[in-house]
């Protein structure tokens, strides 16, 4: 294989060279910097681009290089192996490719074949050399992949006219996708900004609520991982786990509507007292649907997108105190009909408040919670939430030392 670089020292070339005349190669030199293009290139801005030669003879490379230098290109790479040359395009990744069709052991349809195997490949355009006039050969050519024709032996003024050609619509190519990478990239920026917003602003409206029941707001968090544990003991889908271990903090959003008098009463609550207590799982559902668009100021033709995040909060506001016998509230869901994040969020919230102390009591052993909790499996609990959670103990008491109040 020859593999000769040329930069502008070699333009010293004289018109008078003669065809199978080298003269001695430099040490090769890296090949210029393919600057970057935006598709509105003169001709002359496409000197540096890198161009691949693949031929077995020799002295047609030599003469198409000359062609191309006298119109100032200057940064070629050549092979005259044809079964090298797959691996100097991987390697080299030129701008343009003028290959020879007919070479002994690898045929340029070979190559041209293997080039749109490669993804990483396909967008560069490949001018083929042939002596050919077969029809049958031309169709194939085209089929995988090949840009433009030469017919040998090669006309000067039609090889750099066709060079100049392939070489705009490489340029406008490699524009677009840069141009849709840095798009995709800033997308991709933005939505992990709103995402990361969004869940700051679920921790602050969580960390308010729970302040109005607790001195840390650490409640909160410890029921969102013990939700998102259970959920991945369950095997519910990555998304999912996700999304509950966040939506989970919202569980007792409601209580910001609920009167300190009631909130830290000391002793057992009054009947009424209880009735407006349980009407913090209606206030926290109100709290984070959203609001329709003629309240926010938005034109009406323009549909809300709901987030999953929120959506799944206020289900669990909602049903987190509904029962697996349908004796909860505060729509006396029973069984299947509470949804999952429900009746998930229903075991974690429960053992923490157990294991917790507050204004009203003294926090309970493991063992004591354990127990409670087993005696109200298939009651309260869903008893394969309920297991779920018992399988995953030792877990939880790790969160429980991490997350203490």
């Amino acid at each position: 294989m020859e593999t000769v670089r040329f930069s502008e020292s070699d333009l010293a070339l004289t018109s008078a060279t003669l065809v199978g005349e080298e003269p001695a190669c430099p040490t090769p030199k890296p090949a210029a910097s393919t600057r970057p293009r935006t598709g509105a290139e003169k001709p002359g801005d496409f000197q540096d681009s890198k161009i691949l030669i693949v031929d077995d003879e020799p002295i047609n490379i030599k003469a198409v290089r000359r062609h191309l230098m006298g119109s100032g290109y200057r940064n070629f790479v050549t092979c005259s192996d044809a079964p090298a040359a797959m691996d100097l395009i991987r390697r080299e990744k030129p701008d343009l490719v003028l290959l020879d069709i007919m070479m002994p052991e690898v045929s340029g349809l070979e190559i041209l074949e293997q080039v749109q195997q490669d993804e990483s490949l396909r967008a560069i355009p490949i001018l083929v050399l042939t002596a050919s006039s077969h029809r049958t050969t031309k169709l194939q050519a085209l089929e995988l992949g090949a840009n433009d024709f030469l017919a040998k032996p090669v006309d000067p003024n039609e090889l750099v006219t066709r060079v100049r050609n392939a070489l705009i619509i490489k340029a406008h190519h490699d524009h677009l996708s840069n141009y849709s990478e840095r798009l995709e990239r800033e997308v991709e920026a933005r939505t992990a900004e709103l995402a990361s917003s969004q869940l700051q602003l679920i921790h602050y409206l969580a960390r308010a609520a729970e302040f109005r029941d607790s001195d840390t707001g650490m409640h909160v968090v410890r029921v969102g991982r013990y939700a998102g544990l259970i959920a991945r003991e369950l095997e519910l889908k990555p998304k999912f786990c996700e999304l509950i271990e966040q939506a989970a903090l919202l569980h007792d959003v409601g209580k910001i509507a609920i009167p300190d008098a009631i909130l830290h009463k000391p002793g057992r609550l009054t009947p009424e007292e209880f009735n407006l207590m349980k009407r913090h799982c209606i206030f926290g559902a109100k709290i984070v649907q959203p609001l329709p668009s003629t309240q926010l100021g938005t034109p009406a033709s323009r549909r809300f997108c709901e987030s999953p995040l929120i959506t799944m909060a206020a289900k669990i506001a909602l049903t987190h105190h509904e029962k697996w016998d349908g004796s909860g509230y505060p729509r006396g869901l029973k069984g299947q009909e509470i949804p999952i994040e429900g009746r998930i969020t229903a075991v974690a919230d429960v053992f923490d408040a157990l294991s917790s102390s507050r204004s009203y009591k003294a926090a309970y052993s493991l063992e004591r919670c354990l127990e409670i909790m087993i005696e109200d499996r298939g009651s309260h609990f869903d008893p394969r939430v309920l297991d779920a959670f018992l399988s995953r103990i030792d877990e939880i008491r790790t969160i429980q030392s991490e997350c203490t109040d």
